[in-house]
């Protein structure tokens, strides 16, 4: 059953991969002459992820904490990063954020031109000038009014030990004087752990925390607000952990 319903998973998600790929570029035209920041194109390119947890059976999602007064102030949103899933939670906030990703994944047909036409920013691991390139995105995307999200552990943590965050993330909010906008995820590492593509029956949840400002700081704040960040964000996430155990115990009559 568990194989037949992650295979239902994936049909529905190619589905919506297909049928959307219509209706982002339809976006994409309409607004393009006025919209330079693709919030919109990016926005309905988000509705698709939303759209695949809708129809796949074996996850349930949410999503909760206040949402930005402005968000298009705009933010550097961060995160922990547990699996793929995590980018299909976090795609439910309802604000545009435009997403820092591996350059692989814009070489996938279809999912990556609607990247691009989301304006989302590529990043080749490893290549000084693919982060140099990427951390410019960056800053494009933000001097046009719409947030930008990073995992800044760099890569999926195998374990429940959050990973040390990386300073980009945090440089990037101090030169460009964003607030940082935590965000704790817990639960998707049960979605699809890495190392596999199989859909695994499982609850999560995503909380927004509250900004943490960055005016007046510079680059020798930046391993200061870097543990700062981490740290509210570790223990929100283990908040999260305990009350989805709690909610699989009550259902479960433990």
């Amino acid at each position: 059953m568990q194989r037949l319903l992650s295979a239902i998973g994936w049909v529905t998600t190619i589905s919506v991969v297909i049928v959307g790929v219509f209706y982002v570029t339809a976006v994409w035209l309409v607004t393009a002459p006025f919209d330079r920041g693709r919030y919109y194109a990016g926005r309905a390119f988000r509705q698709l992820a939303i759209a695949q947890v809708t129809l796949n059976p074996l996850w349930h999602f949410e999503t909760e904490g206040p949402t930005p007064e402005n968000p298009r102030l705009p933010y550097v949103a961060v995160s922990n990063h547990e699996s793929y899933a995590d980018i299909f939670l976090i795609s439910h906030f309802p604000w545009e954020m435009k997403w820092l990703s591996k350059d692989t994944i814009f070489r996938i047909p279809v999912m990556g031109w609607m990247m691009r036409m989301a304006n989302d920013i590529p990043i080749e691991r490893g290549k000084r000038e693919s982060v140099v390139s990427a951390m410019n995105g960056c800053r494009d995307r933000l001097s046009k009014r719409v947030s930008v999200m990073i995992f800044p552990e760099g890569t999926r943590s195998r374990t429940e030990e959050l990973l040390p965050f990386k300073d980009g993330a945090f440089k990037l909010a101090v030169e460009s004087g964003a607030p940082i906008l935590p965000i704790a995820v817990a639960g998707t590492r049960d979605c699809m752990a890495k190392g596999s593509f199989a859909f695994r029956r499982a609850r999560a949840k995503a909380r927004v925390l509250a900004p943490i400002p960055t005016a007046g700081l510079t680059n020798a704040d930046v391993p200061s607000l870097r543990e700062r960040t981490r740290a509210v964000i570790d223990a929100a996430r283990h908040e999260l952990q305990r009350e989805l155990a709690g909610e699989w115990r009550a259902a479960h009559g433990g």
